[in-house]
């Protein structure tokens, strides 16, 4: 008898397409592994595809979702870099190994899983081995399914294309999953951390986790809070997370020289901002499209080292996704996780 798992997919784009479906088990070819998923992360980029599908060519039927964490139950032949048993994450942009990324100038590379490829909404997945990484030895699955997106994106923007370290200040935007993230790494580094956020109870939570420096952005204006807080000076390195107009405030906010990652597009795909702090300042302004396997690989070796816990604000069994995509909706504190246990 065929062994049977569960999946998400969708034959048209908008969420009451998404239907939960009983498929056969898949098997690993050449060069590929098969993983037990033990748990899904969500991403705000994981709602956009769904309901818009961000003009990408999605394979039919498309299963949504980038991020996964599991273990591997069965190996092809000619894999080399895992054994069966081991517990790996996805890699968000799979051919994106080191160094400069794919594409050209008129057509940059946007191949990604839960868009181009596949995603790992399912009880099994099967992919080229060279598509994971090893999960850390100090995190639980639910913890490690986190990270491709979410986590790997704020290391990238703060370790790989800069060098946090004691005595940086950072700003983060909002309390999301890369916000928090953000926050996490440049304090386990030595940073002061500024944190906006419209809510006073979320700016206590992240002073909990650590944060300098708390800033209601409903209640003042929060470049003129870092003015004050900094003696004027700015803030070294702020990760972009609304996109639009806001990109202006955060060449306000900028330390001279400073460097600004635009990671967010809340607030709309095209942003915006005054000219003259942008060159009387002269900022690095950095697009962060998450990141390459070999930097998620030192991100791994990081949480270990350091103790970064991941901060899930909730979690979801895999037939509640619609649930959890409300949830997304109202803005999670941290990560929302899908549960891929086995059902009772």
């Amino acid at each position: 008898m065929t062994k049977t798992m569960r999946r998400w997919s969708m034959s048209a784009i908008g969420r009451d397409n998404l239907k939960l479906e009983t498929v056969a088990i898949p098997e690993p070819g050449p060069g590929e592994i098969r993983v037990k998923v033990s748990a899904a992360s969500l991403n705000y980029r994981d709602k956009m595809v769904i309901e818009t599908g961000m003009g990408l060519t999605l394979p039919q039927p498309f299963t949504p979702v980038s991020d996964m964490a599991g273990v591997i139950d069965a190996i092809g032949p000619g894999v080399s870099r895992f054994t069966a048993g081991d517990r790996v994450m996805s890699t968000f942009k799979p051919d994106w190994i080191d160094g400069p990324d794919n594409g050209n100038a008129r057509t940059p590379a946007y191949q990604t899983t839960g868009g181009t490829y596949q995603g790992m909404l399912a009880d099994y997945v099967v992919f080229p081995e060279d598509w994971f990484v090893c999960s850390p030895a100090t995190l639980d699955d639910a913890e490690a399914s986190t990270l491709p997106v979410a986590g790997l994106t704020a290391w990238f923007a703060l370790k790989e294309r800069d060098d946090i370290k004691a005595g940086s200040t950072v700003l983060v935007q909002g309390t999301g999953g890369v916000a928090l993230f953000g926050l996490q790494i440049a304090k386990a580094y030595g940073a002061d951390v500024f944190v906006t956020s419209r809510s006073d109870e979320k700016l206590a939570r992240v002073k909990a986790l650590g944060a300098d420096h708390g800033i209601n952005s409903a209640g003042e204006d929060w470049v003129e809070a870092v003015y004050k807080l900094t003696g004027d000076r700015g803030v070294d390195h702020i990760l972009e997370i609304s996109g639009g107009a806001n990109l202006g405030h955060s060449l306000r906010a900028i330390a001279v020289h400073g460097r600004i990652s635009v990671i967010g597009v809340l607030e709309g795909f095209e942003v915006s901002g005054p000219v003259g702090p942008l060159l009387l300042k002269s900022p690095v302004i950095q697009g962060i499209s998450v990141g390459h396997r070999r930097s998620f690989e030192d991100f791994v070796r990081a949480i270990d080292d350091t103790g970064i816990k991941p901060v899930i604000d909730a979690r979801y069994k895999l037939e509640d996704l619609q649930a959890a995509l409300d949830h997304l909706d109202r803005g999670p504190f941290g990560k929302i996780v899908i549960d891929l246990s086995p059902a009772a």
